[in-house]
C-alpha cells in the first residue's frame, strides 16, 4: 500500500525511529499510526533485549537532592560511548532516574526500573525505548540512597565522579570539602572500625610474610605487622587520610576540631569495575557513525 511521506514523517517525530523502519512499520499496520508506532515499540524491545549483552562502560552519575539537603541519590547510568553519554535523551532519562529513586526509595535496580512515570510506563519502558531510538546498551548499574536526620554533603567532579556524605555537626562548607576529599582520595571506609574482618585478616597476612622474610626476630615482626598495618589503615580509610587541602592535617582530626562526625559516604565512577573492550580508533569513530546513522 502507498504510505504518504508525511505520515512517515510524523512517526518518525512520534518515536524516534528510523524513515525505512517508519515505513515498514505502517505497511505492516495498513497505515494506522498508533499501530505502527507500537510494532516499533515491539521491534525497540527486541533490540534492548538483543543489546543487552554489550558492555556499557560509559555513562554518568547523577545527583538529586531533596530540598531540605536531608535525602539524597547518587546514580550511576551506562552506555556505550561517550557521544551518547553527551546524548539529550540519555540525559534526561538519567535525570528522570535520579529524581524518582529520590521521590520513591525503591529498594534495589529492578524496583526502580518498575516505577510508574508520569508521563505514563516504568522507567524500564523509557529504556528500552530509548535503545531502540540511540542504538547503544543503556542502563542503570546502581544508586544509593542516604536520608539523614542533620544536612548532607554532595559533590560531582565533571559528570564522571559523584559523592554524597552524611556529616553531622560542622557546615556547608566543611560538608563540601569532604565530599571533594572522597571523590579525590578514594577512601574504602570511614574509619578503621568499618574495615572488614577479611580485609584486616588478609592484609595482616601479607605483611606478616613479608616481614618474616626480613629475618628479624618474632617480636620484632610482630611490631613491624602492627605498624604497618596502621599505615594500610591510614591509607584506606577517611578519617585516617591525610587531608587534600591541607596534608599535614589528617581528616579524623579535621572533623574532630569542627566538632562533626562522619556517618556515612557514598562515592561512585563511572565504569569503575567493569572491563572494557579495547578498540582501535577507526572502530569506534565507526560504531558511533552507525549508531547515529
Amino acid at each position: 500500500m502507498s504510505i504518504s511521506a508525511s505520515v512517515v514523517k510524523e512517526l518518525r517525530e512520534r518515536t524516534g525511529a528510523g524513515m525505512m523502519e517508519c515505513k515498514s512499520a505502517l505497511v505492516e499496520a495498513g497505515g494506522e499510526i498508533d499501530a505502527a508506532a507500537e510494532i516499533l515499540r515491539k521491534r525497540g524491545q527486541a533490540k534492548a533485549d538483543k543489546k543487552a549483552t554489550r558492555i556499557a562502560a560509559e555513562g554518568r552519575v547523577e545527583l538529586a537532592v531533596s530540598a531540605d539537603g536531608k535525602s539524597g541519590v547518587l546514580l550511576e547510568a551506562n552506555c556505550e560511548t561517550d557521544f551518547v553519554a553527551r546524548d539529550e535523551n540519555f540525559l534526561s532519562f538519567v535525570r528522570e532516574a535520579a529524581a524518582l529513586a529520590l521521590v520513591s526509595g525503591p529498594s534495589d535496580i529492578a524496583a526502580l526500573m518498575a516505577i510508574s512515570r508520569p508521563a505514563g510506563g516504568t522507567l524500564e519502558d523509557l529504556r528500552k525505548e530509548l535503545v531502540a531510538k540511540i542504538g547503544e546498551n543503556i542502563a542503570i548499574r546502581r544508586f544509593d540512597l542516604l536520608r539523614t536526620a542533620g544536612q548532607l554533603g554532595t559533590y560531582v567532579h565533571g559528570t564522571r565522579i559523584g559523592v554524597i556524605i552524611d556529616v553531622a555537626g560542622g557546615d556547608d562548607d566543611l560538608r563540601r570539602d569532604l565530599a571533594m576529599h572522597v571523590a579525590a582520595a578514594r577512601p574504602q571506609c570511614v574509619s578503621a572500625e568499618d574495615v572488614p574482618a577479611d580485609v584486616l585478616d588478609r592484609e595482616r597476612r601479607i605483611l606478616s610474610e613479608q616481614a618474616s622474610q626480613e629475618g628479624k626476630p618474632a617480636e620484632i615482626v610482630a611490631k613491624m605487622v602492627e605498624g604497618r598495618l596502621r599505615k594500610f589503615l591510614g591509607e584506606i580509610t577517611l578519617l585516617g587520610q591525610p587531608f587534600v587541602k591541607d596534608p599535614d592535617t589528617s581528616v579524623g582530626k579535621l572533623v574532630q576540631g569542627r566538632k562533626a562526625t562522619v556517618q556515612r559516604f557514598v562515592r561512585l565512577e563511572v565504569g569503575e569495575g567493569i572491563e572494557k573492550k579495547s578498540a582501535n580508533f577507526a572502530e569506534e569513530v565507526r560504531a558511533q557513525l552507525e549508531a547515529h546513522a
